[in-house]
């Protein structure tokens, strides 16, 4: 069997360069033989596999953070073509990894792309032509992982996004914005918005694992309203630190469609990458789009 490895040697703390020789090892004594691309700038893992015949691969591998794999999502959906995906996290945060079950553990996860079972996922179609693995976000914590700097990432990790988000709360910025989504409307001001199929955001926010399936055809959408005193940022952060969004300060709901009408044009934040857009922003799921080595 055929694999092609797509791997971001700049991702994370540069732990994939340490650990890129016993990888191959471990692939080796599963299949016949391994291609290997490494990424060289910002979008180059979508462009590798749009040149890519997937047919010819068994397996396509995903070795980086969560922006990577949005690149080799990305990649394959716009291809049209099958395509099993297996996920080696390498990444700062690797919220994906986390969400879904994968090991962060370098060796741990390329063990069960060699054994483990298949299984198919639900993927984010925004503004009809781009997709997202498990996140599209707007507002506080949203410029998080895009403004923190590579080599501050590799230099201090997870604390590096916490920092960020720490600087963003004091100036926080109001975002009016009418959502409408399977016949309820919503409206309000808000500081952040995230349409998700995950249990963690950014590694700051946390949904509940009961809360989510990642094959149901549904979104968890959580909006965080403007605070007008220091009683609703309490109420704001105890939510967030404690996964609980029944407070009056937050929207929370499922939904597998939904627009977001803007004042002005936004920018989103699609699994960790910038995404300027207009003041109208649409997001569908696609059900079970993505089979996944798991």
């Amino acid at each position: 069997m055929k694999v092609l490895l797509i791997a971001n040697p700049s991702s994370g703390k540069l732990k994939l360069k340490q650990a890129i020789f016993d990888i191959l090892t471990l692939l080796n004594a599963y299949y016949d033989e391994i291609v290997i691309r490494f990424t060289k700038e910002r979008l180059h893992a979508t462009a590798i596999i749009e040149e890519t015949d997937l047919s010819e691969y068994e397996l396509v591998i995903c070795c980086g953070g969560d922006g990577t794999l949005n690149e080799v999502i990305n990649g394959i959906m716009k291809s049209g073509k099958k395509c099993t995906l297996g996920y080696i996290p390498t990444g700062s945060t690797n919220d994906f990894a986390t969400s879904i079950g994968i090991p962060t553990n370098i060796m741990d996860a390329t063990s069960i792309i060699c054994d483990g079972d298949r299984t198919k996922i639900d993927i984010g179609y925004f503004n009809s032509d781009r997709y997202f693995s498990y996140i599209a976000s707007f507002g506080v914590f949203t410029a998080v992982s895009y403004n923190t700097q590579q080599a501050v990432k590799n230099v201090f990790g997870h604390l590096a996004y916490v920092l960020e988000g720490i600087k963003d709360i004091s100036n926080i910025k109001t975002y009016h914005v009418l959502v409408n989504s399977s016949g309820n409307t919503y409206e309000g001001d808000y500081i952040f918005g995230a349409v998700t199929n995950s249990t963690s955001i950014g590694g700051i926010v946390k949904l509940p694992e009961a809360h989510v399936d990642f094959s149901d055809g549904l979104f968890e959408v959580i909006l965080i309203k403007k605070p007008t005193n220091p009683n609703d940022l309490a109420k704001i952060i105890y939510g967030i630190t404690n996964s609980n969004f029944d407070s009056d300060v937050f929207e929370f709901f499922k939904s597998s469609d939904m627009n977001f009408t803007f004042e002005e044009p936004s920018v989103w934040s699609l699994d960790g990458e910038a995404c300027p857009t207009d003041n109208i922003v649409e997001i569908k799921s696609i059900r079970e789009a993505v089979e996944i080595v798991l």
